[in-house]
């Protein structure tokens, strides 16, 4: 249960991070440089972000399925053999 809330809070701070400086960059690129190509890297780190984030939430909640599944599995492997 720690492992999963670490990896949740990990994921959840470095998604916030990554948003957080993927849109100053989207704000800088689309209002004070005349260079259209930073508002792009802007939109491709604020949509990383989301997919970080996204994965992360993902890898837990797989993590938390597997280990339900293996105890499971082992309590029923454990009734056949007594």
């Amino acid at each position: 249960m720690k492992k999963r809330r670490k990896m949740i809070r990990a994921v959840k701070y470095t998604g916030a991070i990554v948003l957080t400086i993927g849109i100053l960059i989207f704000l800088y690129g689309f209002f004070i440089s005349d260079r259209s190509y930073i508002t792009g890297i802007g939109i491709g780190t604020v949509m990383g972000a989301g997919f970080l984030f996204i994965m992360g939430i993902f890898f837990a909640a797989t993590e938390e399925s597997l280990k339900e599944r293996l105890s499971r599995w082992r309590n029923k492997f454990r009734r056949k053999n007594k």
